[in-house]
């Protein structure tokens, strides 16, 4: 398992440099920092001494292991549109970004597992199909399309719930957090139905999926044969196996709530990340763009490695395997 995990760091650190790569490139082809900083009327004196500054008279290579080091300490630079530290700008948005992703995480599993689970136990019956039919719907609408129908029902036809912000928060040491909040937790509701529709539905519908294949296998049979319970065989046998494809999924959808919860933060002007992002692009804010894409990169890494580690936990014949040399 160590030879694994240190396997599993190597591929890391590899697409960790790949994305740096790829967002240090968006300083040298995606318009001119020097430029945007000083304006057109700037002398070339002012150019060539804000050049020199920020080190974009080095060679490439030069320029590149720079942004590098600068990168892991966290330090991608001043914001072009803001004028202040881009880290400053992230760490203030990170809270709302992380807490919208796992609210909605949560709930699409709290609600998603069971119902996948019914609708393979009890296939054939009318909630079943209902639940089917609504999950077709939920993969199908596009995301800016249900959050613009939750806001027209529940916020402007019934007037019950806020549309847009993030509501009062409570400051714990740099951590903003909503959920301590009964406004901030009102402000949160919308938004994570938003976000978690697609994922409660991908996840119904995978948990379904892989529960019929499960209970078709031969190791049930004999279980049944045995005279266990129909308890003991779904939840004890069926359901654990089922959870390491479901876990790979969701660890991959955790990633993709955080690094595209995009739009759902832009229909509720929901301070995070993802509407920094937007903002950045309109504006061409490189230095933000840079430290997104590396941001969200290393969640997508630290999730992913989570995840294989899980599968130890939940199967421990990986373990027996891996420690065998197979």
């Amino acid at each position: 398992m160590f030879a694994f995990i240190i396997r599993r760091l190597f591929q890391s650190l590899i697409v960790m440099v790949s994305v740096g790569f790829i967002s240090f490139m968006l300083f040298q082809y995606v318009g001119d920092p020097v430029h945007s900083m000083l304006g057109v009327e700037a002398l070339p004196e002012q150019i060539a001494q804000l050049r020199a500054d920020l080190r974009l008279d080095k060679p490439f290579v030069v320029q590149y292991w720079h942004f590098l080091g600068n990168a892991v300490q966290g330090d991608f630079g001043i914001s072009l549109r803001q004028g202040a530290k881009v880290s400053r700008l992230i760490g203030e948005r990170f809270p709302a970004t992380i807490e919208l992703s796992l609210a909605a995480a949560m709930l699409a599993l709290i609600v998603g597992v069971p119902m996948g689970v019914y609708a393979a136990l009890r296939r054939g019956t009318f909630a079943t199909q209902t639940m089917m039919t609504m999950s077709l719907l939920g993969v199908s609408l596009p995301t800016f399309l249900i959050g613009i129908l939750l806001i027209l029902v529940f916020s402007v036809w019934l007037g019950w719930l806020p549309s847009f912000g993030r509501g009062e928060t409570v400051q714990i040491g740099w951590w903003s957090t909503g959920f301590l909040t009964w406004d901030g937790l009102k402000h949160l509701i919308l938004p994570a139905i938003t976000l978690t529709i697609f994922q409660l539905t991908l996840i119904m519908r995978l948990v379904r999926a892989e529960m019929l294949e499960v209970l078709r296998t031969d190791y049930i049979k004999f279980a049944r044969a045995r005279g266990l319970s129909n308890r003991a065989i779904h939840f004890g046998h069926a359901l654990k196996n089922t959870l390491v494809p479901v876990m790979t999924i969701t660890g991959l959808q955790l990633g993709a709530l955080i690094a595209f919860a995009i739009i759902t933060e832009t229909v509720f002007q929901w301070p995070g990340m993802g509407l920094l992002f937007i903002q950045a692009v309109t504006f061409a804010d490189i230095p933000v763009m840079a430290a997104y894409l590396c941001l969200t990169a290393l969640i997508f890494v630290v999730i992913n490695l989570a995840v294989d580690l899980l599968y130890f936990v939940v199967d421990p014949r990986l373990s027996f395997s891996t420690g065998s040399g197979h």
